[in-house]
């Protein structure tokens, strides 16, 4: 078989899909994604084929913000978000995506939640589409505009709108909103924090990363250590530093992610010089979650639905610090079950935020919570059930 995977170009959003892409494959499945050139070394990586349409995620902000005069990453009203992804991301890819879905004649198409490419492309070829969620169900005030918006797209080109066959949940029922509801086609598969090429689910593998004195010595200190990461998009140094700066005052140690552009040296934290910073804390470049998880106690986090699954998938608590796209959506969910705190903007987030962690230390009821999560993950099919489950469907 075919398999067609589409994502948005974001690590955000095209990291959850990698597992089931990966089930395919192993299957013998012929695979591919269709999304931005940018992301060939990352699936080069995984032996998975690339079907390149569209542009970055920079250029599609820039131009929505022109269109909109609202930067939907950072301001993530409804409007701005149907633009974004409805209309923005369809005008400057849909004609390329159709070409290279065209040339690689798909069984199957994939699309994730917020991807309007994908299913738009179906609609051309004639071919069945899936949708796969990426973390707890996306409200109707952001859904409803943006089928609204898109639908004009299919107009354009003579389309009909096409339901998709199956929605692919990684999410656990514990997970979702207040009166949410299972839809009729929804098909669990667990979640999985994103892990390297080669390893396997549910190993994880240490990092030698890092400029902390005790990175990469296979040791610990006996103080608790937090993972504080805030994703590829958000871990802008000159918000981290405050929090890590009041963290270092309440006796843990920190490992930290510095997202894809981000240095050790862009931190000026108290006690440190350059990239000479004080044992507590340890910086890691770009790294699969799964190694970061390896061993933490908690995760200080900006809320992205792959973080907050995949940290509460191996039953870990988490401090929940949104900056913007969805992440309000997984803060409301973390406080509401209880498997975490959520801090919201405001000048003390620091302070907030430490104190957070202190309490998720001291009180037991947020790793207990996380751990029942985590038992719910355990019960749903893998990726590699779920992949043998469509392809039967499929025959």
């Amino acid at each position: 078989m075919r398999i067609l995977f589409s994502s948005t170009p974001a690590h955000g959003h095209l990291l959850p899909l990698l597992p089931l892409a990966r089930a395919f494959r192993d299957r013998g499945d012929q695979v591919a994604v269709l999304t931005a050139g940018a992301f060939a070394p990352l699936l080069d990586a995984e032996g998975i084929e690339l079907a390149a349409a569209g542009p970055t995620a920079d250029v599609l902000f820039a131009e929505s913000g022109r269109r909109t005069g609202v930067d939907a990453a950072a301001d993530p009203r409804p409007e701005a978000v149907a633009d974004f992804f409805a209309g923005t991301r369809v005008d400057l890819t849909a004609d390329d995506a159709v070409a290279a879905a065209r040339a690689f004649a798909p069984d199957l198409i994939v699309a994730e939640a917020l991807d309007f490419v994908g299913p738009l492309v179906a609609a051309a070829l004639g071919v069945p589409y899936a949708t796969m969620a990426f973390g707890p169900a996306i409200p109707a005030e952001f859904t409803d505009g943006m089928h609204a918006l898109v639908a004009s797209r299919y107009a354009d080109r003579g389309l009909a709108v096409v339901p998709a066959r199956w929605h692919l949940d990684p999410c656990p029922d514990l997970l979702q909103p207040p009166g949410w509801q299972s839809p009729a086609n929804r098909v669990p598969v667990r979640p999985e924090p994103h892990r390297g090429p080669g390893s396997a689910p549910g190993t994880v593998v240490g990092t030698e990363a890092g400029t902390g004195t005790e990175a990469g010595t296979g040791t610990r200190s006996e103080r608790p250590r937090v993972l504080v990461t805030f994703g590829t998009h958000f871990s802008d140094p000159a918000t981290l530093t405050p929090i890590l700066a009041e963290l270092r005052t309440v006796g843990v140690d920190l490992v930290v992610t510095l997202g894809l552009t981000a240095t050790a040296a862009d931190y000026e934290l108290p006690g440190s010089a350059g990239t000479d910073v004080a044992g507590d804390v340890t910086f890691a470049p770009f790294t699969p979650l799964a190694d970061l998880l390896q061993d933490v106690d908690l995760v200080v986090t900006h809320g992205g639905a792959g973080t907050t699954l995949g940290v509460l998938s191996r039953g870990l608590p988490l401090v929940v610090v949104p900056q913007g796209a969805d992440q309000f959506l997984q803060a409301a969910v973390v406080s509401a079950t209880g498997t975490g705190i959520a801090v919201q903007p405001g000048p003390d987030v620091p302070e907030s935020v430490a104190k957070a962690v202190v309490t998720l230390r001291t009180d037991p009821s947020y790793a207990e919570a996380a751990g029942k999560v985590a038992a719910q993950v355990a019960t749903i099919p893998t990726p590699s059930e779920v992949a043998t489950h469509l392809a039967e469907l499929l025959s």
